[in-house]
This record gives C-alpha cells, sequence and structure tokens, in this order.
C-alpha cells in the first residue's frame, strides 16, 4: 500500500524554499523557520508571494514532488512537474476512450453515479444527525431518481446536464446544513471566480486543495490529467483531474466546509469583502482551513471497492490506480468512490 506523505502549505507572504542537502528550507526575512527531508513530502503548494530557488525546482522534479503556484486567495496560477511518467501505451488507451464517446459516456457515467450517491449521503447524514426534514429528504430523493436517469442518457451532454440539474438540487438546500453561525455563513448558490460570500469562499479554496491531489494522483500512475471523458478539453485544463473530483468534492471538500462553519473552527472575522466584491480569506484563517484539510486526509476508512483501510488522503491515488487499471484492460468498468 502506498504511503500518505505530506503535502508542503507555504502561504506566508515572502517565504523562501531552497535546498539544503535532502531537505526542503523554508526562510523568511532570512530566517530559517522550516526544515523538512524531501522524501517526506508528496507535493509543495504556493499561495502568492512566495519564491523557490532554482536549485529546489530541479531537486523537486528529479524526486516526484510536484510544486503549484497559487494566488494568495487560492487561484491555480501554475505548476511544475518532471519528466512524464507511465508507460505511453496507457496515455495513448487514454486518448483513444477519451475521442470515443460512447467509451467516454461509459465512464463519465459512473463517476457521476459516484458523485449523485456521495451527494445523497451528505443530505440523510444530515438528517440522522438532526433529525427529518421534508425538503432534504425530498432532495435526496430527487437526487436517487436522478441515478437511473445516468443510464439511460445517450451522450456526454445529456450527462452534463442531468450532472448540472443535480449540482443546482444539492446546493439549494446546503444552507440547510449550516447549523451555526447562520447570521455570518449565509449559502444562497453556488458561485465562483470571484467567491461572493464566505462559504463559497471556503468550497473554491477546498477544491482547489482537492484538484492539486487528484491532479499529483493521476500523474503518479502515468495518466494524463489533461484528457478527461466528461469535462471538454480545454487548454490549460486538468480535465480528467476535474471529472475524478466530481464523484470526491461531497465526501472530500463539502464535508470539510460543514464541519469548519458547524464546529466554529472557523469564523465571519477570517473574511473580507474586496471593491470588487470578492470575498477572501485572511492569512490566519487560510492556515486553519489547511490545517483541517491535513487532518481530514490522516483519518481512515475502508475503501469501498478494494475493501482495505487506508487514509482518507490516499483515496485520489487508489481512485487514479483504479482509473488506470480500467484504462489497461484489467477491470471492466472504473468503479468510483461511493461513500457509505
Amino acid at each position: 500500500m502506498k504511503k500518505l506523505l505530506n503535502t508542503l502549505y507555504i502561504s506566508t507572504q515572502g517565504a523562501y524554499l531552497s535546498k539544503e542537502g535532502e531537505c526542503v528550507v523554508v526562510s523568511v526575512d532570512r530566517v530559517e523557520k522550516l526544515r523538512l527531508p524531501i522524501h517526506n513530502l508528496s507535493g509543495i503548494v504556493c499561495f502568492g508571494n512566495v519564491m523557490l530557488s532554482p536549485f529546489l525546482m530541479g531537486f523537486c522534479a528529479e524526486k516526484d514532488v510536484g510544486v503549484s503556484f497559487l494566488s494568495e486567495n487560492g487561484r491555480f496560477l501554475a505548476r511544475i512537474k518532471g519528466p512524464v511518467s507511465g508507460n505511453v501505451l496507457l496515455r495513448k488507451t487514454q486518448y483513444r476512450i477519451s475521442d470515443d464517446e460512447s467509451k467516454s459516456l461509459e465512464v463519465a457515467r459512473n463517476m457521476l453515479v459516484g458523485k449523485f450517491s456521495n451527494s445523497r449521503v451528505v443530505l440523510n447524514r444530515f438528517i440522522r444527525d438532526y433529525g427529518k426534514d421534508d425538503e432534504i429528504e425530498h432532495i435526496s430523493g430527487r437526487l436517487a431518481n436522478q441515478i437511473p436517469m445516468l443510464g439511460s442518457a445517450l451522450r456526454i451532454d445529456e450527462l452534463r446536464g442531468l450532472e448540472g440539474d443535480s449540482a443546482k438540487l444539492y446546493f439549494s438546500v446546503f444552507n440547510k446544513l449550516i447549523r451555526a453561525q447562520k447570521e455570518d455563513f449565509v449559502f444562497e448558490g453556488r458561485n465562483k471566480r470571484p467567491p461572493l460570500d464566505n462559504v463559497n469562499a471556503l468550497l473554491s479554496f477546498i477544491y482547489t486543495l482537492l484538484a492539486h491531489d487528484v491532479e499529483s494522483a493521476l500523474e503518479t500512475v502515468g495518466l494524463d490529467p489533461a484528457v478527461g471523458f466528461l469535462h471538454r478539453d480545454r487548454p490549460g485544463r486538468a480535465s480528467l483531474a476535474l471529472d475524478m473530483m466530481e464523484e470526491l468534492r461531497p465526501f472530500f471538500a463539502d464535508r470539510l466546509v460543514l464541519s469548519l462553519i458547524n464546529l466554529q473552527r472557523i469564523t465571519a472575522k477570517g473574511f473580507r469583502k474586496t471593491q470588487s466584491g470578492a470575498v477572501i480569506m485572511n492569512d490566519e484563517t487560510r492556515k486553519t482551513v489547511l490545517l483541517a484539510y491535513q487532518e481530514r486526509k490522516k483519518e481512515e476508512l475502508v475503501h469501498p471497492f478494494i475493501s482495505e483501510k487506508m487514509n482518507i488522503g490516499l483515496i485520489p491515488y487508489i481512485q487514479a490506480l483504479l482509473m488506470a487499471r480500467f484504462i489497461r484492460g484489467d477491470l471492466d468498468a472504473y468503479p468510483p468512490f461511493i461513500w457509505r
């Protein structure tokens, strides 16, 4: 079983990362703040004005440690990675499947079964924990009714339409799942680029973290993150990573957002609205979210398909591995992650 390694998140503005021996050294104003062996890291994520030495960049590429650069507010900017890994035949088969709509339809359908099912679990667990709610039960039922409709879709565009409808249904009751700080964390619908309220700022930020992990996992098993089955190919977009994120968002990100708010680990003081209307987090809140995300990845569960106990943070890697096995022909179909 693959070992869960750490992701190093650097959000201190003006930080400088350098290589010393086999270690990554983090300095602020020329004062060393942190030193970590490279073999403990799976990736480095830099927010805002964070610099890396050329020697460290090359070292990370050599050791297969992905480095991502994001804006201070979490918008993806760039990524450094080493040589492409994996069997070229695997990627060529991936490209052929992506170009074949009937085969892409099969993969995308399974991914959305995972997304719809996991969205229902989020809603049903709320009912289990807090009691009956007619509206939430109704939406959960409608999502259940949409799952068989995925099987009858004959085109990718039909799947995209069903996915859009399900997202609207799910998010129509998301505000009800917020039990604490309701005046400060009001959710009236999904918005992004930029997020216009505190809840959407949290969702967008954690989705960005998840995207980094999924893209890294796909690269690790030799797949091309840019060539997907549900999302259209677009220059600069990791379509397959976005595809795989669909089934993981409710379990990984949405539940974490709700926990952070309902357990009051974050407060409205940690957010501010800019002149453009965008809502952003301050440094302290960002660090709290990053810590909570890392803690979440260390929790354990039994994977529903391979029936092995593992850290939650390994799920993107396991799903990427299952995708590679399907593409190679070792599995008859791609098994999505379905939360129990």
